[in-house]
């Protein structure tokens, strides 16, 4: 519908509204049905009063950036809605579950399946690079699939609140993220560009095929310094049934140099992908325990409600991490 903006209180007319899906600290997203077509949706209702004048700024960069955007694997903004106090963003709704979760529900995973989801992505993000766009905050939870069943969904990138149409030089300067997955150059203070993208593409690699992240301590400084560094490996005995193959995606792409860091097509192009060099078997079942002890521990962390969980949660992670470096 390009960049047309509808009066806010018009979606009523249009859109009955239900439950809620979720929320945030500025907004929250509710399912919706459209009254002329019966089509569902989910509504992001983002309230004004909550935003400094810098923030409503970015909401509507995040607007303009979605209308542009049109790709199986991103999600879709089909309208917006704006009054004196709220923005509604109506968009594609996604109920297929995170990433993480699809892996834990089908409780068995593989190279195949992995090398499957980081071709869908890496389409993803180079088409999103060809249009001038960088997601700048790829994680797990912003991979999210489109229906439940396996030959029905597809996994789509989503929330595009950091994302960014590239300056004329290509760079940009922002510190922005999440911690884990935010590249070297970021926390480095320097300009940057589309290559950030790559770098959290492969911590996302790194973690499917070991069921834990590359990069991990309790101190954020300590992490910060070890992503700065590119200090990982692929400790024994969680890496020994990976392919050689898949070790060299990951290391391809957890490049610290952004000039050397695989691009887009460099991920599609390479043997592990296009060559047909992952296998079928299924991971150990250690594999989807780990998975399993870092989601919850995410979980966690994320609700904040009990904090005796989650040190229990990190201790044990930590005793994975010591093993590594043992």
């Amino acid at each position: 519908m390009g960049n047309k903006i509808l009066k806010g209180e018009e979606i009523h007319k249009h859109y009955d509204f239900k439950h809620k899906l979720g929320s945030g600290t500025f907004a929250t997203v509710k399912f919706a049905i459209k009254k002329s077509t019966k089509q569902e949706f989910a509504v992001k209702v983002i309230k004004k009063a909550k935003l400094n004048p810098d923030e409503l700024i970015v909401v509507h960069d995040e607007v303009t950036i979605m209308h542009k955007i049109n790709h199986p694997n991103c999600v879709k903004l089909f309208e917006m809605y704006e009054s004196k106090k709220k923005v509604y963003m109506v968009l594609e709704l996604l109920n297929g579950g995170e990433l993480f979760e699809r892996i834990l529900d089908k409780g068995s995973y593989s190279e195949k399946e992995a090398s499957d989801l980081i071709k869908d992505i890496a389409t993803a993000i180079k088409y999103l690079h060809s249009i001038g766009v960088v997601h700048r905050d790829l994680k797990p939870e912003n991979l999210i699939y489109s229906h439940k069943k396996d030959n029905e969904g597809c996994i789509k990138i989503t929330d595009f609140g950091l994302a960014k149409f590239r300056t004329d030089d290509g760079k940009m300067a922002t510190a922005c993220g999440t911690p884990g997955y935010v590249a070297p150059e970021v926390l480095k203070n320097e300009s940057y560009g589309p290559p950030v993208d790559l770098w959290s593409l492969g911590v996302i690699l790194y973690i499917l095929l070991c069921g834990f992240p590359p990069f991990y301590h309790v101190s954020t400084s300590a992490l910060y310094r070890q992503i700065k560094q590119g200090q990982y490996d692929f400790p024994s005995p969680y890496w020994d049934e990976i392919s050689d193959e898949a070790k060299s995606l990951v290391k391809g792409m957890l490049t610290v140099n952004p000039a050397e860091r695989l691009t887009p097509g460099g991920v599609l192009d390479h043997p592990w992908i296009s060559g047909g060099k992952a296998s079928a078997a299924p991971f150990s079942a250690d594999h989807t325990q780990r998975l399993t002890l870092m989601q919850a521990r995410r979980t966690l962390k994320k609700g904040v409600r009990s904090i005796i969980a989650v040190n229990r949660f990190s201790r044990k992670f930590k005793n994975i991490v010591d093993q590594q470096n043992q």
